[in-house]
């Protein structure tokens, strides 16, 4: 009978208990019940001829429970507590009983033509789309999703991912030459004509910006002037610039051959040839480079850019109405769509699945069968024997129960067979 308190099992080895118990009741039960009717038997056959026959019932269900009693007993310990050879099995062959369960699962379960057979009858891309279509479980894989991406983001360290960020940027960015892709780069933009866009909204942004500050013009030259000329004509300079600049800029928007646009375009040509061949302009971009990368300030802003971005993702994590958890959701429910109605996507899917599960039991079913052999035998003997007898026991006070009945039928055979065939009996 099982040693561990009742408290300490679970739901269903509790109830797994009970239902031992019972059986045991009513196996004893049956073994003295065959007890009083010899007892009875034996006490008035002389009297009563007849109870002979209900005397070798008896007396054979007796034997028969008390045989499979010890059969049974002599699995999980020793009988009455005597040392008898071969008893006591589980507790002492516990390690052999692992070891060769691992031994049955390795080879009947874990075969690579077990496994595909089964996977193979089995439509696991259309079930598990129709699964993830549903929104409810779409919410929930999406929820899942959050908390593990929530666990990964605090076992980060910061510094360690700034030290990355560093490094990444320093081997991508830093590190490789930007001269010469800078200018092959701004020469396909150029060839293209891509850069009129930027320098007509430059123009348009002047142009707006011009008749907008009109008074930013005064004293930007007359304060300039000596101070014998004359106030007036101190407005007019002012005005003069300002008129003058604003003709310029208009004249820059409306003519596409305008001169500054023609030296806005040479000068890009050049840049573009002085980056890929000029070592001086290429040596200066480096410089410039360094000097930006160096800089504490540009340190301080990707760690700050690193904290707000690890601080939203876990605000939008934490909260199933953010807009990322309901696009992970919606995510979830298109890839769970596609997987019920693709049926070329079932077919990967599916063959991929069964692909990997061969590959992982063909490469490592000693490993997942050693999980078997390995915790049995961590198990304490007694523990061993309490887990098996839970599981089966039942079923064997069964074992008892029809060892009874049987030993009951053959005694009364056995009697009855000699008093028809030895004459004088």
């Amino acid at each position: 009978m099982p040693r561990t308190p009742m408290a300490l099992l679970s739901p269903a080895d509790q109830e797994r208990l009970r239902a031992l118990r019972r059986m045991k009741a009513i196996a004893i039960g049956a073994l003295v019940f065959m007890a009083v009717l010899f007892v009875i038997a034996f006490w008035l056959e002389s009297r009563q001829p007849w109870l002979s026959y209900v005397r070798a019932a008896a007396e054979g269900g007796m034997v028969g429970a008390l045989a499979d009693w010890f059969a049974v007993t002599a699995l999980f310990r020793h009988p009455l507590g005597l040392p008898i050879p071969h008893t006591a099995i589980i507790p002492n062959r516990k390690d052999e009983i692992g070891r060769t369960l691992g031994e049955f699962v390795e080879t009947n379960f874990l075969a690579a033509d077990v496994v595909r057979t089964k996977l193979a009858s089995t439509a696991i891309a259309r079930r598990a789309g129709e699964w993830l279509q549903q929104p409810p479980h779409a919410e929930r894989v999406a929820a899942e999703g959050a908390t593990i991406a929530t666990a990964v983001l605090n076992a980060l360290s910061d510094d360690d991912v700034r030290d990355l960020i560093t490094d990444l940027a320093r081997e991508h960015l830093v590190q490789p030459e930007w001269g010469p892709p800078a200018g092959v780069w701004l020469e396909k933009i150029v060839d293209a004509d891509a850069h009129h866009g930027a320098v007509d909204l430059a123009a348009d942004s002047i142009a707006t910006w011009l008749d907008s500050n009109a008074e930013s013009f005064t004293g930007l030259v007359s304060r300039r002037l000596p101070s014998w000329v004359p106030r007036l004509a101190h407005r007019f300079v002012d005005d003069t610039v300002y008129h003058e600049a604003v003709k310029f800029v208009h004249a820059v928007q409306d003519d596409p051959r305008h001169p500054a646009r023609l030296a806005i375009d040479g000068y890009l040509a050049r840049l573009a040839d002085n980056l890929q061949n000029d070592p001086a302009t290429r040596a200066k971009l480096e410089n410039a480079k360094a000097s930006l990368f160096d800089s504490p300030r540009v340190g301080a802003l990707a760690a700050e850019a690193w904290n707000t971005a690890k601080a939203g993702l876990l605000t939008a994590l934490a909260d199933p109405a953010s807009g990322l958890r309901v696009r992970a959701a919606r995510a979830v429910q298109e890839v769970g769509e596609r997987l019920t109605t693709d049926a070329a996507l079932q077919t990967r899917v599916d063959t991929w699945v069964s692909e990997a599960a061969v590959f992982l039991v063909d490469r490592y079913r000693h490993d997942i069968a050693s999980i078997i052999t390995d915790t049995v035998e961590r198990w304490d003997p007694a523990e061993t024997t309490e887990k098996i007898e839970l599981m089966v026991g039942r079923d064997l006070q069964y074992i008892r129960l029809n060892g009874t009945v049987v030993g009951a039928l053959a005694g009364l055979a056995i009697f009855s067979i000699a008093h028809a065939v030895i004459p004088g009996v």
